[in-house]
């Protein structure tokens, strides 16, 4: 390429007489719609390869030759290109395409749910012939029919634009919906039997130009006119995928993607889509309630009374006998006024956002902090050293697959099992439960030519993924498998960050995390990633005080709560019993508690168990605030209803009991919580209102590491298991047992049943057979269940998904160790 060439940063292209400046290999109607001039279109779709099939982006074009019919989607530009979207033979092609469109089209608009928002009843008007020359019968299937449990299809509406199938393919990966048939019989379906069964089948819905995909959530509930909506962020996990939030009468009825270049792209896994649900739902926590006595029911009662009961609790009690559990699911401004309640005015450090299943804050927030852009960007490799996006973090998951199909991006994957990501990675090592520091240790020996077996992997594999390492490297970290302790995590996170020009970009999954560690809902921890020992004093000043040493995180909580050392425990959006690793310890530690608090919008486990006080919060659509996303990412929330009953937002429930405490918070709004965080804290400087409003859908990036420090190795050591036992991994499912998906109607049956996968090498030893029904048993209980051969998980391991409706992988666990050891029995 000459110097010349190399200048040229831009070409001039000529649309409707008008000359423009489109970016080299742009394509055409990219070009035009940038700069002011819209080409209609059914299947073309800029995150998805453009196909050409609905041709109505044809425009006529003049690249030198004379001018012709060219479809747009199809065609980059070109310097001295001269197009006319306007022009006699443009129209005549696009009132052609539209009646052919429309010849089997049914007209059932008045009944249709994309009515009103509909590209292709917006285009024929726009561009259409007005009325139909076809007087013959049209097209007749049975309609609707389910595809899967939330997505119904009515064939006679679709246009074959290749939308749904495209993405099925292109950007899920899950090829379960299909053209089938030839012809005028042409149509899109999935095969007997195989549902379309995809996480992310909801973004069909939202993509398909025409009312040929609905949701079952949405279908026949309002009308697009009727609907009023707000830009906010998905809740459910930590990628902070960008949504609208769209109401009627005061009630959340859908839930769409938004394009962020930065985070999702516009896709959401349906989780995120459909979890508004749980919000609606006729269990909702609606007043405060109070149990009379431990052996009674909880029963209704008024703020007034409840605020008396946690002020007589709370007084006088000593600090470190009050423990605070939870917070993920608050805002930011929410966690920062309950980090201050609880560091600044009760005294106690005895704080923990993780319930026991993430990482210690120095591996998320000390090491160099890696974005999801940097993660997938082009030549580059992603180590995943973590649980399965697909499962756990499902815009993530997306985004990689698109790196490593699309981009060139090399993966590696360091994990107990196979994962959604295994099919195109260039190298799946599975270390055996509590090796992954090994494994990680041993992959960057190989780079430096000192290669050795490791972790059941043997040393030609793990040579070969080293050899692969090349350009930036970013490393998925996070926790894979809750029957281990962080230990592993940690050990493997400071070996790889021997690896040249190497990030980390954090996958713990739960909501809002990232945000509950920048507020300092974790022991030792101040908000700002500062810690308690150099930022002690600042804060102090600015609080009044702050505790004087480090607290416990959850597991030590609930084990002195067991041993009645705690007086206070508050679930701050909380459920022990189902998300702590061990059963029996959140047992033992709510049962040991003298009083518990609960503070959440749904009924769970813990609190219709144990709770002696329940206070009703308002939920994620009820509330203002903001939300920090695993890259540390800031973006907006917006209350789009009002609290159901009686709830308040979480910050205002703060607020209050410091009032009656006699102590002023000192936070009047969201906003007045933020503006203070940003005084305080160096790595919120900028957050500022008009930057939060200058960032639309990308949000505000919050970098630095502030005084965390990278951590050091764990110096655990794995106990020897026997030759009869196995190595437990409990793993995350997209779709559990959890108190959001259970209050969803639509997701709640797609929760599985519990199965043992393990490897095919283990079951002569054993003396099963697959299909088969086993007890699984460890030193801490035992569980039924049927067992299936897997070879993507290693020899000598168990694989059981955590919180499967009616069997709980924590029953087996034990928090205490490293890894949990299993025995199989046939039943």
């Amino acid at each position: 390429m000459t110097d010349t060439q190399d200048a040229v940063s831009t070409v001039a292209v000529t649309v409707n007489g008008a000359e423009i400046q489109a970016n080299p290999g742009e394509l055409l109607i990219d070009a035009c719609e940038r700069t002011g001039t819209y080409i209609p279109r059914f299947c073309y779709h800029p995150r998805m390869s453009p196909v050409g099939m609905c041709r109505m982006c044809l425009v006529e074009v003049d690249t030198g030759r004379g001018p012709a019919l060219q479809p747009s989607c199809m065609l980059p530009v070109t310097d001295g290109m001269t197009v006319d979207t306007e022009s006699e033979l443009t129209r005549k092609a696009q009132d052609g395409v539209l009646e052919f469109l429309l010849a089997n089209h049914p007209l059932d608009c008045p009944v249709c749910d994309k009515g009103g928002e509909c590209p292709l009843q917006d285009q024929t008007m726009a561009f259409g012939p007005g009325e139909s020359r076809f007087i013959e019968e049209k097209r007749h299937y049975e309609k609707p029919i389910a595809i899967s449990d939330t997505v119904y299809l009515d064939r006679e509406r679709c246009i074959l634009c290749d939308r749904c199938t495209r993405f099925a393919d292109e950007v899920a990966g899950d090829t379960l919906i299909h053209f089938m048939d030839r012809g005028n019989n042409t149509q899109v379906n999935t095969f007997p039997d195989e549902p379309f069964a995809s996480y992310f089948s909801g973004n069909t819905v939202q993509i398909c130009p025409v009312g040929a995909l609905t949701a079952k959530p949405y279908r026949f509930k309002a009308r697009p006119w009727d609907l009023e909506e707000n830009l906010s962020t998905a809740w459910t996990d930590s990628v902070g995928s960008r949504i609208t939030v769209q109401s009627s009468r005061n009630k959340v009825l859908r839930v769409l993607g938004v394009d962020s270049e930065s985070v999702n792209w516009g896709w959401l896994s349906d989780k995120e889509r459909f979890a508004f649900e749980a919000l609606n739902s006729v269990n909702r926590i609606t007043q405060p309630m109070a149990r009379a006595d431990s052996g009674s029911d909880l029963a209704s009662t008024g703020w007034a009374a409840a605020m008396s009961t946690i002020v007589d609790v709370l007084t006088d009690v000593d600090p470190a006998r009050i423990g605070v559990i939870g917070g993920a699911r608050l805002t930011n401004e929410a966690q920062y006024a309950w980090a201050k309640l609880a560091k600044g005015i009760l005294g106690t450090d005895n704080v923990d956002a993780q319930l026991g299943d993430g990482l210690p804050a120095a591996v998320v927030l000390g090491l160099p902090r890696a974005t999801i852009a940097d993660a997938c960007r082009p030549g580059g490799t992603i180590i995943l050293a973590g649980p399965d996006p697909k499962e756990d973090l499902g815009a993530l998951f997306l985004r990689l697959r698109h790196a490593v199909v699309n981009d060139g991006a090399t993966l590696i994957e360091l994990t107990p099992h196979r994962t959604g990501l295994s099919g195109i990675a260039a190298h799946s090592l599975h270390p055996r439960p509590g090796e992954l520091g090994d494994l990680a240790a041993a992959v960057v020996a190989a780079g430096s030519g000192t290669a050795s077996d490791a972790a059941g992997v043997a040393a030609d594999a793990i040579a070969a993924a080293a050899a692969s390492i090349s350009g930036p490297v970013t490393v998925v970290l996070g926790r894979a498998s809750l029957a281990e302790s962080s230990a592993a995590i940690v050990d493997a996170a400071t070996a790889l960050n021997g690896l040249a020009d190497v990030s980390f970009l954090s996958a713990l999954r739960r909501g809002n995390v990232h945000g509950a560690l920048d507020a300092g809902l974790a022991p030792g921890l101040l908000p700002g990633r500062t810690t308690l020992a150099d930022g002690g004093e600042a804060f102090a000043e600015a609080w009044g005080s702050v505790p004087e040493s480090t607290g416990l995180d959850t597991a030590g909580m609930l084990a002195a709560a067991a041993a009645g050392d705690i007086d206070v425990l508050v679930l701050l959006g909380a459920d022990p019993l189902s998300d702590f690793p061990e059963a029996a310890a959140a047992e033992a530690g709510l049962a040991g508690a003298a009083t518990v608090i609960a503070i959440d919008t749904l009924p769970n486990a813990s609190l219709v168990a144990h709770a002696d006080l329940v206070l009703p919060a308002a939920a994620a659509t009820e509330v203002d605030g903001t939300f920090t996303n695993l890259e540390g990412r800031v973006s907006v929330c917006e209350q789009k209803v009002t609290p159901c009953g009686t709830a308040r937002s979480d910050w205002m429930i703060a607020a209050q009991i410091a009032q009656r405490l006699g102590k002023d918070l000192g936070i009047e709004s969201p906003a007045a919580a933020r503006a203070e965080l940003a005084a305080l804290s160096a790595v919120h400087g900028d957050l500022t209102e008009a930057a939060l409003a200058a960032a639309g859908v990308e949000g505000v990036l919050c970098s630095g590491n502030g005084s965390i420090a990278e951590p050091a190795g764990s110096g655990s050591v794995d106990p020897a298991n026997d030759a009869y036992s196995l190595r437990l991994v409990a793993t995350r499912r997209m779709y559990d047992a959890g108190t959001t998906l259970s209050h969803s109607p639509s997701s709640a049956g797609l929760a599985r049943s519990i199965e043992l996968r393990l490897n095919p090498a283990d079951f002569d030893k054993l003396g099963v057979e697959a299909g088969s029904v086993v007890q699984l048993i460890s030193n801490k209980g035992e569980l039924m269940t049927p067992v299936i051969a897997d070879p993507g998980v290693p020899a000598g391991s168990a694989a059981i998904p955590a919180n499967s409706p009616g069997a709980n992988a924590n029953q087996l666990i034990d928090a205490s160790q490293p890894v949990t050891d299993v025995r199989v029995e046939r039943s």
